[in-house]
């Protein structure tokens, strides 16, 4: 069985973060593993408190997983200090880890901030240099790439704009002197709304430069908390398995979106998803 590695903060509510991730990577037949960056007090409503896990037990984390059961590819979410996403740079590294996947958790689907502003410069400088694709949605492209997004045509620009970023922090540090600049791929998810209302568009900028609309219908559904989470996972479960990096958003596409027209309906704000929409077992019967 192939395994993935989740490093991400905890959700006490079970919607998002490493809790949506290890049941989107079990819904795929794989065997989930995580690595938790912070605890936070949070339900649908929004975000109460977030407790840091220290850096170095993050590093410590990385190695207990890597020293045993060695993850085929890792998705990385809420990371909310640069001594944080330090720590994780350097367990790449360390472990040389392969298929990363960087979603670059800013803000909850609630609204409340995930990230410190300082830690987002060390995110593009470390984290996205050793990924394989990064997953902004339309917030954080925005940020990412320091433009507005409103058409299809900003959406493309933005990419172009995130993938300058990143040469540029190659241009710009010394520990990549000696090192030929790496682009990540960079999927802006359309979830947020652009173009017409009923899409759900997303855009695959390739390490190449080479692109891709990748079209979808969007679910009608309020509950959307941890559909970011979700699909960065979905993708990471994907490549584990060998698939190539556009038929793996394709199928995490085709996964979040049978999550989200499941109609799960729990809580009294954004509630969450249906990971296992399509989990067909004797065990969840229910008591005759």
């Amino acid at each position: 069985m192939k395994a993935v590695l989740t490093i991400a903060g905890s959700d006490s509510s079970g919607g998002a973060g490493i809790q949506a991730d290890l049941k989107t990577i079990a819904a795929h037949h794989l065997f989930g593993e995580s690595v938790i960056t912070a605890l936070t007090a949070q339900n649908t409503l929004g975000v109460t408190s977030v407790l840091e896990v220290d850096p170095v037990f993050v590093g410590t984390q990385i190695d207990a997983v890597f020293d045993d059961i060695r993850p085929d590819a890792v998705k990385i979410g809420m990371v909310s200090s640069p001594a944080i996403v330090g720590a994780i740079a350097d367990g790449l590294d360390r472990h040389k880890a392969a298929n990363v996947v960087v979603d670059p958790v800013m803000v909850a689907t609630s609204g409340s901030a995930l990230i410190a502003d300082a830690a987002v410069d060390v995110l593009v400088r470390q984290l996205f240099c050793r990924a394989t694709v990064i997953t902004p949605n339309i917030p954080e492209a925005e940020v990412l790439s320091g433009r507005a997004i409103a058409s299809s045509e900003d959406v493309e620009a933005a990419a172009s704009l995130i993938a300058d970023r990143c040469v540029a922090v190659w241009e710009n540090a010394s520990d990549f002197a000696d090192m030929a600049p790496s682009v990540p791929a960079i999927l802006i998810k359309g979830g947020h709304g652009v173009g017409e209302p009923d899409a759900a568009d997303d855009y695959l900028r390739m390490a190449s430069g080479e692109s891709v609309w990748l079209r979808g219908k969007r679910i009608t559904n309020d509950n959307t908390h941890g559909t970011g989470c979700t699909l960065s996972s979905a993708i990471a479960a994907n490549l584990a398995k060998g698939m190539a990096l556009e038929d793996a958003v394709r199928r995490a596409k085709e996964y979040i979106s049978g999550a989200l027209a499941a109609m799960l309906d729990l809580g009294h704000g954004r509630g969450p998803m249906n990971h296992l929409f399509d989990l067909k077992s004797a065990y969840m019967k229910e008591a005759e």
